[in-house]
């Protein structure tokens, strides 16, 4: 069974020292970057734009995993494969014409994600998870780090996992907010394959330590 993967979410890193704390990240057990752009309607905050991820791109030696959380996302595609981002996630509530907009993503070369909000059922996904490379399972709020996890998740996981199997859908299952010690190895166990970590590693005394934890399902925590 091939290892789930951690993408430490930069929306909860120290701004003012963005380079090292990446840094960090390349050097550690992380598989991929996770970048939050919020666009200020499609939820409340405003976060990286394109000349951000062209920035962290230069920083970055693992892949840089943007989910978009923006109204028409479709207008920025582009922009944002030719400043870096090499997995692009859109949300299916901000996308009317959704299959349309996953095959622009595929056109640019990027791996093609559609993120759900914790109140949307996965079975929107039943005509076009076998075109997903990234099934996004929101398990707090967008637009807010620090936020608690959503139990209910756990749930949406399987369902996803489920309509994957049954379809023959190469997509990963990737989580997103409340992510940490505690709930990732029932996370693992529920099918996810990515797993967001903001708060839980960039406010650890020790984040690179917290990663490999995260990563080998190590912490104390699980034997609970």
């Amino acid at each position: 069974m091939t290892k789930h993967l951690i993408a430490p979410s930069l929306l909860s890193a120290d701004f003012r020292n963005l380079a090292r704390d990446m840094e960090m990240i390349n050097n550690s057990e992380a598989d991929w970057f996770h970048v939050d752009v919020m666009d200020g309607n499609f939820v409340p905050n405003i976060s990286f734009g394109m000349f951000i991820v062209e920035f962290m791109k230069s920083v970055a030696k693992k892949p840089l995993d943007c989910h978009l959380m923006m109204v028409q996302p479709e207008r920025y595609i582009a922009e944002f494969r030719k400043a870096g981002a090499d997995v692009i996630t859109v949300h299916y509530e901000a996308c009317p014409h959704l299959h349309r907009t996953v095959q622009q993503i595929k056109q640019t070369g990027a791996r093609a994600g559609v993120a759900l909000n914790p109140h949307t059922p996965v079975e929107v996904l039943q005509d076009i998870i076998i075109d997903l490379d990234i099934v996004l399972i929101m398990s707090v709020n967008p637009g807010f780090g620090g936020q608690s996890f959503i139990e209910q998740t756990y749930n949406k996981v399987k369902r996803v996992k489920s309509m994957i199997l049954a379809t023959g859908s190469t997509a990963l299952i990737e989580v997103d907010g409340g992510v940490g010690l505690g709930n990732t190895k029932r996370l693992v166990e529920c099918g996810a394959d990515v797993l967001v970590a903001g708060n839980a590693v960039f406010k650890a005394e020790n984040p690179a330590q917290t990663i490999h934890q995260l990563k080998n399902l190590t912490d104390k925590t699980y034997l609970v």
